[in-house]
């Protein structure tokens, strides 16, 4: 029986990869701040990246479903012997190195700084390394951005955007990237590589709200706004605490495209995500 290491695993993504392990007949330790209760073939730990106990002197696999450079530390530090380590980082190591943000482009920076730390121990230690990049994540209600926008237009009935946000996105579900993680730890292919990891589907930012908009009840509606009238708007909903954190890059990427090719991973591990068909369990929300 093969024994993976599992970090984030109450997390979004941690959570349906951990009934694939289980479901393929792997035994999982299952790490998390909070407390679990075991069940067969899954034993959990508590802790996180930087204190966790009962750690095994080796596994077979080691997930990280976390922050990339706490574990890319972490495994630079930590002598766990494991021939197989994946890790899920983000597409924001190439699509914001380049920001006006000086955040952002630190944000990048730290990706990609813990990409080449990962690469470099493996390379030492002997495994083989896969780091996964999603896009737009969905599907848990967890996400920052998706499901942030169906609380606040479920919470005012209409949601505001700029005129002309027809940036392309390629939302990505939190099943599709559990799928992926999983094929690619079977796949010899993927050893020593990176691979972004967009969905099924390239559509218009606006329109991929009008999804989002459209599978709540009653549907919110979508106003959109002439640029400097929706700054005045976005002012005004910061100064009562409101999107504080959307910051004018954010706004400018509105109308820019982030398009990432899913075809490496497509030939590599069969990566086949689906199409943009959100529904309100996606974000969290239940019908009365």
């Amino acid at each position: 029986m093969k024994t993976a290491l599992v970090f984030g695993a109450s997390g979004q993504i941690g959570t349906p990869l951990l009934r694939r392990l289980s479901a393929a007949g792997w035994q999982v330790l299952a790490v998390s701040r909070d407390v679990h209760a075991d069940a067969p073939g899954r034993h959990w730990l508590r802790g996180d990246l930087c204190n966790v106990e009962g750690l095994p002197d080796a596994v077979d696999a080691i997930f990280s479903c976390g922050p990339l450079d706490q574990f890319a530390r972490w495994h630079a530090e930590v002598l766990i012997r494991a021939p197989r380590v994946l890790a899920f980082g983000s597409t924001s190591a190439s699509s914001k190195h380049d920001s006006g943000d000086a955040g952002e482009r630190d944000l990048s920076l730290c990706l990609l700084d813990a990409e080449d730390l990962l690469f470099s121990t493996a390379e030492i230690h002997g495994a083989a390394v896969t780091i996964l990049r999603p896009t737009l994540i969905y599907g848990a209600g967890r996400d920052q951005t998706l499901t942030r926008i169906a609380g606040m237009a479920r919470r005012w009935g209409r949601f505001v955007l700029p005129r002309r946000a027809h940036g392309l996105r390629q939302p990505v579900h939190v099943d599709d990237l559990a799928d992926a993680a999983w094929a690619a730890c079977q796949s010899s292919a993927s050893h020593g590589r990176s691979y972004d990891l967009p969905g099924g589907e390239t559509l218009a930012y606006r329109v991929m709200v009008q999804r989002v908009l459209a599978c709540l009840q009653p549907a919110p509606r979508l106003l959109e706004l002439p640029m400097p009238l929706f700054r005045g708007v976005l002012a005004a909903a910061q100064l009562r605490g409101i999107a504080v954190d959307f910051t004018p890059e954010a706004l400018a990427r509105m109308r820019q495209d982030l398009v990432f090719d899913s075809e490496p991973a497509r030939r590599d591990f069969a990566y086949s995500p689906r199409m943009f068909k959100p529904d309100a369990s996606m974000f969290g929300i239940t019908r009365d």
